[in-house]
């Protein structure tokens, strides 16, 4: 499908696929990584990804060689017809005949603007060559097929595509990477961690569980970790000693990877990205959450402690704006765990080492990127907070993540990180942008099968507004504790769902802020 083209040129097709505007830069990311690590051609896997169909690959293909285009997989061809070539020059040239008419014999090729092929097969022939383009995926199933036939192809040939391996049926490569990435797909995980000394982990509901196996030793940690990384990675490795990107496993899904140094040896730790973006049902949200995610300015914020669904929460949030709205939307992640497709609105997704060199430099120039909605992956430092309060005051949605105990702890920790000169300012600023805080956990359910979500809501109320311009922020819990209307507290949440039965009341002790008051509600609604 495409020429082949030395090391930096290699993009060159998918660039032109973006050019025309059939796919955008992450879908080529994408692709690109997962041809990395599987090979084959980047059309082939962007038509198995789903980015592009082949029906629109082969209009381009067309319009881009100015030939005729065939879908070889919807061709039946006829022996006599292939025969025309002698079966090693067909693989020489990866030219397959497909029709006689009158003078002409139509030649299938993936690149019919090679001139030179095409007189060398004129004279091989003894007449004019009408070439048409295939996709190269296709002409690699042909020469297949026909070698496989070889000299017995005697009846009508029909190119199929390729089976595809099934999820459920993992080929039997014992415990490798693939077989331990099965595992945590096939098991509902979360995480996989592999470190040296014990056998592999895999965590759910929160909870550490060792799969059934050897320990692993840093040799063999050594090898998985060659084998995830590039090569542009591998010496991102030796020099960081740490490092996090995105990966796929073809069948089995993608994955958030982070691979560390810890007492001389390697581990890994790989989290399952579902594809699917959850609702804000599914994931146990209340319904009004949808109203803050369409407003037009301000800023929202999700915290809580790391592994409780932060991230899919706000992409839960990102999709209800991309299906409501008409607007640009700017993320910067590091990496990308959810793919959003355009919908009313564009979502322009850039990940931190590949799409911009970090979130300073995303964040320096996202001004002038048109956005009317700017995601920011996770709150890291004083100029993410600096910027995203500039964004929110001068009429945009800012939407992010923060690690954090409970929502007010969040306000406290994001006035803390300026100068001490610059907090009064600070605190005027957030008064007046901040619209939502939601803090979240993640609670095993009482039959053990599965976690359900507790939340704790700050809503920028008159009252709250006016604790965080005085500086008495570390008030709002004592204050609002009774309030339902701009405050919710993560121990009325817990007793809640204690109260019907969901968690026990030992799980919601574990969870809660107050105990004394957790204890209080929880037995007062027993009694009611």
């Amino acid at each position: 499908m495409e020429p082949k083209i030395e090391n930096g040129k290699k993009q060159k097709f998918g660039q032109l696929l973006i050019q025309y505007g059939l796919i955008n830069n992450n879908q080529l990311e994408e692709a690109l990584k997962l041809q990395a690590q599987v090979g084959g051609s980047i059309g082939s896997i962007l038509v198995e990804l789903g980015y592009i169909t082949i029906e629109k690959l082969l209009e381009f293909l067309s319009k881009h060689f100015n030939v005729p285009s065939v879908d070889l997989y919807n061709l039946t061809l006829e022996p006599s017809i292939i025969k025309k070539l002698p079966l090693d020059t067909i693989k020489k040239y990866k030219v397959l005949p497909i029709a006689i008419k009158e003078k002409f014999i139509t030649l299938a090729m993936v690149n019919p603007n090679n001139s030179a092929v095409i007189r060398d097969l004129e004279f091989i022939l003894g007449r004019p060559i009408q070439p048409v383009v295939i996709p190269s995926y296709q002409m690699t199933a042909a020469l297949k097929s026909i070698d496989k036939e070889g000299d017995k192809l005697d009846r009508p040939l029909k190119i199929s595509e390729p089976e595809r391996v099934k999820k459920t049926e993992p080929q039997d490569i014992g415990l490798d990477l693939k077989r331990m990435f099965f595992s945590l797909v096939e098991e509902n995980a979360s995480d996989l961690v592999l470190s040296a000394g014990v056998p592999p982990c895999i965590k759910k509901d929160n909870e550490l569980r060792r799969l059934s196996g050897q320990s692993l030793n840093p040799k063999q940690l050594n090898a998985f970790a060659f084998e995830l990384l590039s090569e542009r990675q591998r010496e991102e490795f030796q020099k960081y000693k740490e490092l996090e990107f995105a990966y796929i496993f073809p069948k089995i899904g993608r994955f958030r990877i982070n691979i560390y140094r810890q007492r001389n040896s390697t581990s890994i730790t790989a989290r399952h990205i579902v594809e699917v973006i959850p609702g804000l049902k599914e994931l146990g949200l209340p319904s009004w959450i949808e109203d803050f995610a369409l407003k037009t300015q301000g800023l929202i914020l999700v915290t809580g402690p790391a592994g409780h669904g932060k991230t899919t929460t706000l992409a839960a949030l990102v999709d209800i704006i991309n299906t409501k709205r008409k607007c640009n939307i700017i993320t910067i992640e590091d990496p990308i765990e959810y793919l959003h497709k355009h919908k009313h609105s564009n979502v322009n997704q850039r990940e931190v080492g590949i799409d911009t060199n970090s979130f300073h430099d995303g964040l320096r120039h996202i001004f002038r990127q048109a956005p009317d909605v700017i995601v920011i992956g996770e709150m890291r430092d004083l100029e993410s907070f600096s910027i995203a309060f500039q964004a929110a005051d001068t009429g945009h949605l800012v939407l992010s993540t923060l690690h954090s105990t409970t929502a007010t702890s969040a306000i406290e920790r994001i006035i803390d990180v300026f100068p001490p000169i610059q907090q009064q300012q600070v605190r005027v600023q957030l008064a007046e942008n901040f619209i939502l805080i939601i803090n979240q956990r993640l609670v095993p359910l009482k039959d053990g099968k599965g976690r359900i979500l507790a939340y704790e809501k700050l809503v920028n109320s008159y009252r709250v507004k006016n604790m965080i311009r005085e500086g008495k922020a570390h008030h709002i819990r004592s204050m609002l504790q009774q309030s339902i209307d701009d405050f919710l507290s993560i121990d009325q949440s817990l007793a809640s769902l204690c109260i019907e039965g969901k968690i026990t009341q030992e799980t919601g002790l574990k969870y809660c802020d107050n105990p004394t008051y957790f204890t209080e509600v929880v037995s007062k609604g027993k009694t009611s």
